[in-house]
């Protein structure tokens, strides 16, 4: 006899900060892309700052789990946090500019809701990225001792009839309960409860979700169901993948490896790519962009110190069969970073003797300084992924590279928590 699941998206009873009207220097980006001198700062603004929650301190010899427990107490027993009433969806604008000299200013609207936390073999909720067993056991071992979800995942939800961003947007045409800015979104938040709130779960469960961000706090509130099966949902912020505001930025390479001939690299690449150069402008990317929307076929950039930088164009006659490391299915074999990170990243990175350095960013002209200034002898700038792309990805079962999709901006801490006790 089949099993009946329960709705995957449902309103819950969230707790806000009881100066909820203005929360600005109580909220925090996410927890993992937080540095320490940020950290410093956010501790520092305020003594109710959620940072003093998501990354715990506490004095040589003591459990600083167990320090973010007593301290989420005493914000409750003193009135720092308070729990709504009633079950409610929280929808969140975040209004903000894309990158660059000529970004634009987007919205992009989403709610606060709480999803099934169950094993991805259900289908209900899918993945795209491999995640790794310690930042996991971190935040177990922060959710056993604080029993409240204290972030949220960010989910993307097929919407093909737009009535979940519809739904979302109608919210928006009330006057918020708070207003918000951090890092310079401007941020509006709605709770919306009743029947309302049961129709925009309805209208975000028709499908399954897939993860935007937030993989290892997702398989860890999976491993927390288990134990303790009354906790069997996971504060998550769900955005329509209808959403005009919905934006993907990718993530650039950046590649300090000196001694490289990069002559005898192009010579390679020739197998695979057109290679041309460009001089260095303002708007490089934008010539990114233009060069793969006109081939249909995976571009990048490779920036170089002096002189000009590289434009790789994939042949249409390109022999990606012969590459097996591109990836297992033809959803991560046919994405731009899968090959740019083959063909292009890691024949850099094995071409000479010394040995190099790798790191990323989404900030294309931080990616072009550190060439400029000699801190990097190479910048390999990508096209960002689609979000068809990684649906997929999530569908086939299979993962992407690391570092392959950067949602921007990021889906702020504090504006909503959700106790699981």
């Amino acid at each position: 006899m089949a099993t009946t699941r329960p709705q995957l998206v449902v309103p819950f009873r969230g707790e806000r900060f009881a100066a909820a009207e203005s929360p600005s220097r109580l909220i925090a980006p996410p927890y993992d892309v937080i540095t320490p001198p940020e950290r410093a700062r956010l501790a520092a603004s305020d003594s109710h700052n959620i940072v003093h929650l998501i990354l715990p301190e506490a004095p040589a010899g003591e459990d600083r789990y167990a320090r973010a427990a007593e301290l989420l107490a005493t914000w409750r027993r003193d009135g720092v946090l308070a729990a709504d009433a009633a079950p409610a969806v929280y929808v969140l604008a975040q209004e903000y500019q894309t990158p660059g000299d000529s970004g634009e200013w987007r919205t992009r609207t989403g709610m606060f809701a709480a999803v099934a936390a169950e094993p991805y073999e259900t289908g209900r909720v899918r993945p795209h990225e491999r995640t790794h067993s310690s930042p996991k056991a971190d935040r177990l071992a922060l959710l056993r001792a604080a029993r409240t979800s204290l972030e949220s995942i960010f989910l993307l939800a097929p919407d093909p009839d737009g009535a979940l961003l519809a739904g979302l947007r109608q919210v928006t045409t009330q006057p918020p309960v708070a207003r918000a800015e951090l890092e310079n979104v401007r941020m509006n938040l709605w709770v919306v409860g009743a029947t309302d709130a049961t129709r925009l779960a309805q209208l975000a469960s028709r499908a399954p979700l897939y993860i935007a961000d937030g993989h290892h706090r997702y398989e860890t509130a999976v491993a927390y169901a288990r134990e303790t099966p009354q906790a069997d949902r996971v504060l998550s912020f769900i955005v329509s993948a209808a959403d005009p505001g919905l934006t993907v930025l990718p993530t650039h390479r950046v590649i300090f490896a000196p001694g490289r001939n990069m002559m005898q690299l192009v010579t390679r690449w020739r197998r695979w790519f057109d290679v041309g150069r460009v001089a260095p402008c303002a708007d490089r990317l934008g010539r990114l962009a233009e060069l793969g929307a006109r081939s249909g076929a995976t571009a990048c950039l490779v920036a170089l110190p002096g002189g000009d930088d590289l434009t790789l164009v994939l042949r249409p006659d390109a022999p990606l069969a012969e590459v097996p490391e591109l990836g297992r299915t033809p959803a991560v074999r046919a994405l731009d970073v899968a090959i740019v990170e083959t063909l292009v990243v890691q024949e850099i990175l094995s071409a000479g003797t010394s040995t190099p350095t790798l790191t990323y960013t989404a900030d294309a002209r931080a990616a072009f300084e550190a060439v400029r200034k000699g801190n990097a002898t190479s910048a390999v700038l990508l096209n960002p992924t689609k979000v068809e792309q990684v649906f997929a990805v999530a569908d086939a079962g299979d993962v992407m590279p690391p570092k392959s999709t950067y949602f921007a901006p990021k889906v702020p801490s504090g504006l909503v928590l959700r106790p699981l006790s």
